[in-house]
This record gives C-alpha cells, sequence and structure tokens, in this order.
C-alpha cells in the first residue's frame, strides 16, 4: 500500500514558478479563484461567498496536507509570492496508488503555458515521490483548456459519463482522463 508523507512541505520550482504551501495569507486570491464567475465556470460547485469560506478552503487543505490525504500547491511566479493559482493531488487512492488531480488558475494568467508547467512539475513530484502509478482528472466535457492541457501533459480521455453529476437543478455529463507512471511499480 502507498505511503506518503508530506512532510515537510514540498516546494516545487520549475522555470518560472514556485509551487509553495497556502496559507492564511492567501484567502483573498483563494476567495476570487473560488467564487469569479468565469475561473468557476466549468467547476460545477457554488461561488464561495466569502473570504471566511476561503479560509475554511486553506485549513481544510492544511488539515490534508498534515494527515497526508492530499496535497495542494498555490501557483506563484518566481520573485512574486502572490498566487496565481492552484494544483493538488486529492482523492488519495493509497491502496491503488491512485490520486485525482484539480487546478485552477487566474484569468491573467492563462493561455501562457503556466499551468501546463505546474502540472508537469506535480506530474513528476506524483510519479518520483509518491510512487503513484496513475493520476485521474474529472473535467467538464465543456472546458476544452482543462482538456488541452491535461492532453499536451500526457494524459488520454477513459471514459465520457452521461449526465452522472446533479448540480444546480441539472445533470452534467463528465470527461475522466488518466496518466499511467511511467515507472515500474513492485
Amino acid at each position: 500500500m502507498l505511503d506518503v508523507n508530506f512532510s515537510p512541505f514540498p516546494i516545487l520550482v520549475t522555470e518560472r514558478l514556485v509551487l509553495r504551501e497556502a496559507t492564511m495569507e492567501d484567502a483573498p486570491e483563494v476567495f476570487f479563484l473560488r467564487s469569479d464567475a468565469d475561473v468557476i465556470k466549468y467547476v460545477d460547485r457554488a461561488p464561495a461567498q466569502s473570504l471566511e469560506e476561503a479560509n475554511s478552503f486553506i485549513q481544510m487543505v492544511i488539515d490534508n496536507r498534515i494527515k497526508n490525504t492530499g496535497i495542494s500547491w498555490n501557483i506563484t511566479l518566481k520573485g512574486a509570492d502572490k498566487m496565481i493559482g492552484n494544483i493538488a493531488l486529492w482523492r488519495l487512492d493509497a491502496a491503488n496508488y491512485r490520486a485525482e488531480i484539480g487546478y485552477v488558475l487566474h484569468p491573467e494568467h492563462q493561455g501562457k503555458g503556466i499551468m501546463f508547467e505546474a502540472m508537469k512539475a506535480v506530474i513528476h513530484y506524483a510519479f518520483h515521490e509518491m510512487q503513484l502509478h496513475s493520476i485521474e482528472a474529472n473535467i467538464n466535457p465543456g472546458n476544452m483548456s482543462s482538456q488541452r492541457v491535461l492532453e499536451r501533459a500526457g494524459f488520454i480521455r477513459e471514459a465520457y459519463f452521461k449526465e452522472n453529476y446533479y448540480y444546480n437543478g441539472r445533470f452534467l455529463d463528465s470527461a475522466i482522463y488518466s496518466l499511467l507512471s511511467p515507472l515500474p511499480h513492485q
């Protein structure tokens, strides 16, 4: 069975980015990313209503890391500590060496390859440090930007579920993508 330990927090550094742990000082950015209509267009959950909700979300992320049930990185540009996005490995399935990846990016930074760069670093960490065998992504099929970044990172669409998710009075579809580790597992 998979055994992970996210302490100390693994800061990931890429050519342009620093992926760091969330702090309560990130609450305004977290609130924006969880409440802006354009950002959450394909997230299919109610928008955050307050900074208190953002603080609760940050605390949940910190608690999950401490309990080793998931890990979330805030995306920042090198030389600037302001959070511009988030990428996480959650729904950790230790028995099957699998986790789900989730991500969000501020609209000002979309279309610049930032999420792909962050995703490559997280995928490397997932397979080389955590020893995951596979990573899953569950997206709204209408989110073509998310589909493109997943496919660019090597994910394959494995399933398309018709009306499997009920939100806001409607049944919605889900597309499931998966990426297998290139490393041999024992």
